[in-house]
């Protein structure tokens, strides 16, 4: 289906044309004066010089022919202006296509593309915090609308499960516990199922060792030897590693279903390690790979760079991998598992360098296919009221898990604490963990993606203005209007009268443009602009007619079904940004 704009064009194009003149002319865009008119088209005044003659006299040529069952209302302002509205039974068969097209029309792609979304990123032993949420929120809804706009989409963590962060951690377990079985070479027997350290004891264990290994040079020494064993794959540290993932990915898990964040993979860098020697050989053998100071690199400048780009380093100079190491390995499956057309990396803004060297690098070697585009999404920081990073009351960063319960108890404090529990003991059951999730997860995307900025608890939270708990409560209003009505809504839209009603449906195929540029441009807080645009739009509607007490039943159901379709919008735009609306606030 087609957005509405593109039809209007279309029908205005050939009136153009019908009129004698180009029919590229009859362009139509949403009106700049809205007091005047709903549309209007520019095209005299681009043809003019074309056409050696005076825009408003093209304009008047044009409008005399703007007759029929699409414009309405038409009227011609200097130097040469067509405005006009639609025409109210036009703009209903317009909207109640989409109602009864999948998707509300919205069309396939031309090209099903195979894409990969990497985002998360966590490091494992360590718990998530927020610097980790803007990656997870905002990969989560690129996947989401990827995934509805028809493309087959994969999501990947892509843990830091890999590296010297491990030997750090198995080193001060083996000082702390050095009887584990683990660190006995002789020990031929079956490891322990049950792990020697709780998530909590995990969590404390590797900023220990990591402070010690800054102030101890023994210490370090030893982890680094520990990082290699493991690497090497001795067979007590990988039991006590895997341990670690395993009580590591069960507490992410955990943590990420209360943000309704979920992957297809999940990997992390140990997963390619045992490609690396053989990139590495690739690189050598290709002539791409050269040492400098020691190290392995890549050249990736070009000649137009503005700015110097360095070399991507393959390997350190004790012939270590670093993350360059990794991701490029990591590419180099992905081209062989999946020969994807788009991979998007979601990371902090401040990584586009590396991330500029990366991508070059594996373009230039042949780690990933010609095809396949590689975008960086970088994302701004979340800052507190003060313009600086998010912090605790402490100073320090904050878990995530203690900012959703902040915000839960913000949402009480509201007043509106819903009594329902909506779905057992199920994280994000309660209606009062949709309304924290939906305030977190819209304060955040309703921001583009690129800049920084502030969290604000209260103002999030609230159910008036731009917010998650806005969208929701007009949601859960229609919920409210549709269990009264008490039977199936009518699909049968009808003829709008009133200027509320009117705005309303214009406000409905406004779906079509913004799914189109949110999937193009990858850009959540594009729906989020339209969510706010429709919940406004239906509230005005709200205010201004008697849906249930109106007595023609004709009328009554028209006006359920305008309301019921715009209900499935809204639900189905806000599972798009990662939440979901309550039965009741």
């Amino acid at each position: 289906m087609k957005k509405l704009l593109d039809v209007l064009s279309e029908k205005m194009g050939q009136v153009f044309e019908q009129a004698g003149f180009d029919r590229a002319g009859g362009k139509v865009s949403l009106s700049n004066r809205a007091d005047l008119c709903e549309y209007q088209c520019n095209g005299a005044l681009s043809l003019a010089k074309q056409c050696h003659k005076n825009p408003m006299e093209i304009a008047e040529a044009v409008g005399k022919l703007l007759v029929g069952d699409v414009f309405t209302d038409v009227s011609i302002a200097k130097p040469g202006f067509l405005n006009f509205n639609l025409s109210p039974e036009f703009l209903k068969g317009f909207v109640q296509e989409m109602a009864d097209s999948e998707k509300f029309g919205l069309p396939a792609p031309e090209k099903e593309k195979m894409i990969i979304v990497d985002y998360g990123g966590p490091n494992v032993a360590k718990p998530l915090h927020v610097g980790h949420l803007r990656a997870a929120v905002i990969g989560e809804s690129i996947k989401r609308i990827l995934r509805y706009a028809g493309h087959r989409v994969v999501g990947d963590i892509h843990m830091g499960d890999w590296g010297l962060q491990m030997g750090l951690i198995i080193s001060e377990l083996k000082e702390r516990n050095p009887a584990l079985p683990y660190f006995d070479d002789s020990f031929l027997g079956e490891y322990p199922e049950e792990a020697p350290f709780t998530i909590s004891e995990l969590e404390e264990i590797y900023p220990a060792a990591s402070a010690k290994s800054k102030e101890d040079a023994a210490f370090k020494e030893k982890a680094m030897e520990a990082t290699k064993k493991l690497q090497d794959g001795v067979r007590g540290y990988r039991a006590l590693w895997q341990k670690i993932i395993d009580i590591s990915v069960a507490d992410l898990k955990k943590n990420y279903d209360k943000l309704k964040v979920d992957f297809d993979l999940w990997n992390g860098e140990s997963t390619v390690h045992n490609e690396i020697a053989g990139m590495v050989q690739y690189l050598k053998d290709g002539g791409y790979a050269y040492m400098s100071d020691g190290a392995l690199v890549v050249d990736v400048a070009r000649e137009d760079d503005k700015k110097p780009i360095p070399p991507c380093m393959v390997l350190k100079s004790d012939g270590a991998a670093l993350y360059n190491t990794t991701d490029l390995a990591t590419l180099l499956v992905r081209k062989r598992e999946y020969h994807p057309d788009l991979i998007v990396y979601v990371v902090d803004k401040r990584q586009e360098l590396y991330f500029e060297q990366v991508f070059r690098c594996a373009k230039k070697t042949g780690l990933t296919e010609e095809k396949t585009e590689l975008k960086f999404i970088g994302f701004g920081t979340m800052n507190g009221p003060d313009g600086k990073p998010f912090k605790t009351r402490e100073g320090g960063v904050m878990r995530l898990e203690r900012l959703i319960a902040e915000i839960e108890a913000q949402v009480k404090s509201e007043g509106r604490e819903p009594d329902d529990v909506l779905s057992g003991d199920a994280p994000g059951s309660s209606a009062t963990e949709k309304i924290a999730l939906a305030a977190l997860k819209y304060g955040d995307l309703s921001n583009q993606a690129t800049k920084d900025y502030c969290f604000d608890m209260k103002k999030f939270t609230s159910f008036e203005g731009d917010t998650g708990p806005y969208l929701l409560y007009t949601i859960v209003r229609i919920k409210s209007i549709l269990r009264k009505y008490g039977k199936d809504a009518p699909t049968a839209l009808r003829t709008p009268e009133a200027a509320g009603e009117k705005a309303l449906f214009r406000a409905l195929t406004g779906f079509l443009p913004a799914m189109e540029y949110a999937e193009r441009e990858l850009a959540p807080h594009r729906l989020c602009a339209y969510a706010y645009e429709l919940a406004n739009a239906f509230n005005s509607f709200y205010h201004e007619t008697r849906i249930l007490s109106e007595e023609d039943s004709t009328k009554r159901d028209g006006y359920i079904a305008l309301a019921s379709l715009c209900k499935e919008v809204l639900e189905q735009v806000i599972d798009l940004l990662g939440f979901e609306a309550p039965e009741q606030m």
